[in-house]
Order: C-alpha cells, then sequence, then structure tokens
C-alpha cells in the first residue's frame, strides 16, 4: 500500500507551489520522492524543500496563454516528462459584490477559471503522448458549494472549476484523469488577513466540526491519493477536505 504512494521517477507541476497550500503540496510530493516544479510571477525567497529534495522554480504568470506554454515547455525539457498538474494559483481578496468592478471580476475569473483550463490544455497535451498519461489535480474550495459573501466571482470560477473538472475527466479519458480537491478554510500565512489575530483564527476553527482550520498538508495529502495509483479508478470527482464542512446556524439557534 505505502508504495502506491512512491511518486519517484515522476514529475509534478505545481502551480502557485511556493506558498500557501501551494507549498504545502509541492513538500508533500517530494517527501514522495516526485520531481517538483513550481512556478508564480516572481520568484520566491525559499523554495519547496523535504528530506533534501527542493522544489525548482520558473517563473509564468498562468493567466498569460503563452506563459504557461513555456511553462510546460520548460519543464517538459528539463526534465523529461510530465505527470502531475496541481492546478493551485488561485485566490481572490474580499468585495463587495454591489460594487467590485468588471474589471476586478473577469481578473479573478481569469485566475480561477480560465487559467486552469489553459494549464489542463496544455499539461494533457504532453501526457497523452506518455504510455501512463497522466494525472490533473484542480484545487477547488468550498465556496463554489455555498454563499461565498464578498467574494462572488471566487465564488463562482471554483463553481465552473467543479465542472471543467467533471468535463476534462471524460475529455481527456483514458489516459488522463482529471479530479477536484475543494478545500475548506484553511490556515496558511495569510490567515491573519482573513480571520483576524490568534482567538480569532480559534473561534473560526471551533466552528469546524473536527475542531480546527484545515493546513496545507491536509489539502496536500488528498492530492498525493489523487494523483497516485490508488486513485487509479477515480476521475472526475470532487473530494471535499473541509473537516466535515460547517456547523448549521438553525442548530445553534434553535438551542438558544
Amino acid at each position: 500500500m505505502t508504495d502506491q504512494l512512491d511518486m519517484s521517477e515522476r514529475v509534478v507541476l505545481v502551480t502557485g507551489g511556493a506558498r500557501g497550500i501551494g507549498r504545502g503540496i509541492a513538500e508533500t510530493f517530494l517527501v514522495a520522492g516526485a520531481t517538483v516544479v513550481v512556478c508564480g510571477r516572481s520568484e520566491p525567497d525559499s523554495l519547496p524543500e523535504a528530506e533534501g529534495a527542493v522544489a525548482t522554480f520558473v517563473a509564468a504568470d498562468v493567466r498569460d496563454p503563452d506563459a504557461v506554454g513555456a511553462l510546460v515547455d520548460t519543464t517538459v525539457a528539463r526534465h523529461g516528462r510530465l505527470d502531475v498538474l496541481v492546478n493551485n494559483a488561485g485566490g481572490a481578496p474580499p468585495a463587495d459584490s454591489a460594487t467590485v468592478s468588471p474589471k476586478f471580476s473577469k481578473a479573478i475569473i481569469e485566475l480561477n477559471l480560465l487559467a486552469p483550463l489553459v494549464c489542463a490544455q496544455r499539461a494533457n497535451a504532453v501526457m497523452q503522448g506518455q504510455d501512463d498519461g497522466g494525472s490533473i489535480v484542480n484545487i477547488a474550495s468550498v465556496s463554489a458549494l455555498r454563499a461565498n459573501p464578498n467574494a462572488a466571482a471566487y465564488g463562482a470560477a471554483k463553481a465552473g472549476l467543479l465542472n471543467l473538472t467533471q468535463t476534462l475527466a471524460v475529455e481527456y479519458a483514458p489516459k488522463v484523469r482529471v479530479n477536484a480537491v475543494s478545500a475548506g478554510l484553511i490556515r496558511t500565512e495569510q490567515a491573519h488577513l482573513f480571520y483576524g489575530d490568534e482567538e480569532g483564527i480559534a473561534r473560526v476553527g471551533a466552528t469546524v466540526p473536527l475542531g480546527r482550520m484545515g493546513l496545507p498538508s491536509d489539502i496536500a495529502q488528498a492530492c498525493l491519493f489523487l494523483a497516485s495509483p490508488l486513485a487509479a479508478y477515480v476521475s472526475g470527482a470532487n473530494l471535499l477536505v473541509h473537516g466535515g464542512g460547517e456547523r448549521p446556524a438553525y442548530v445553534d439557534a434553535a438551542a438558544t
């Protein structure tokens, strides 16, 4: 069973893999023995590393199709193949949906929906030519499955990403599997921007049935599973990694 999580001789590309959830994903694949490439618009101060292995970096803005093509070409030129793509780059700052500009919303949709599509297209073109195909994992969000105040375009884009996952799973089969991981409330180095101080983070964590916010490693382990032979018959799936979700408001309201 453990050997099926061995990613030795596999090449993994993680978009936005230098920080936050992406960094956790990159480090987990490094521990599993993979060769890991991360990308971002600018080179980070440090690269993901684990057990003596270090990820390599390629500068790329995933919103630019030409940059994405160069990113995939560079990865294959350096390492000879591409086995796993993790579409992690994404996110959005809070914005009031009543006043947000069309330009802002367009940029959010480009990053969270269109960029994963272009990355998947470029990766699939490589994977279809490999004897053992490949795996694409899209990082989605629980924001796609519920109301998302102050982030309407983000939630809508992530909902689109879930449909994209199912569609590409059909189109790219049987050589390439495509799945999604819907992340819940995850504590990263930027958690304080959304949840305040440590007390605020603890209060938010207490609303989750498992009693805490998730960690990047929780999302990373799900990605490793979906990319591994253990998930050989899993495609078009959306794996919820949210600690049990959110406690329904009516439960507390009825108790008062």
